[in-house]
């Protein structure tokens, strides 16, 4: 039930503006699904929806990759200002980065949404990056590099 919840949320934030939680509800009660304000705010947060200016002055709920441009780019540089090398074997991508800025990495490469990459984990300095299929690997590698230029 949770996911199909939260399946209709992103569609319906998708099609429509949506700009309280109240607004929501009711969007899901309209296609069957009825929801507390409680279950839409968990929703939110677990969904990591964000609040993102419209066209005309108002404020809706939006994807995290929707934030903007402002944010790609300063994750962008984090990646670039951060990543000393990258290499892969078999299906990982390896990233080393300068120390403390793993997770900062990881979280840009989480954002980037492709679809090759199934998962990161972020130490210190190093982020693993789980690619499939594993043939991928080089190519995730690649594509990585010319966010470092």
């Amino acid at each position: 039930m949770k996911a199909r919840r939260q399946a209709k949320i992103l569609e319906v934030i998708k099609n429509r503006v949506i700009e309280t939680q109240e607004e929501l509800a009711a969007a899901l009660g309209e296609e069957g699904i009825p929801v507390t304000q409680a279950t839409i705010s968990r929703d939110i947060k677990e969904l990591q929806l964000n609040k993102v200016p419209t066209p005309d002055g108002r404020y809706r709920y939006a994807l995290p990759d929707e934030v903007g441009i402002g944010a790609w780019d300063k994750r962008r540089r984090i990646f670039r200002e951060s990543v000393l090398s990258i290499d892969f074997s078999g299906n990982l991508v390896v990233i080393k980065s300068l120390p403390g800025t793993a997770q900062g990495v990881a979280a840009a490469i989480d954002h980037m949404n492709v679809a090759e990459i199934i998962g990161s984990v972020a130490g210190d300095d190093t982020v693993m990056v789980v690619v499939k299929p594993a043939d991928a690997a080089s190519e995730v590698a690649e594509r990585l590099r010319g966010l470092m230029r």
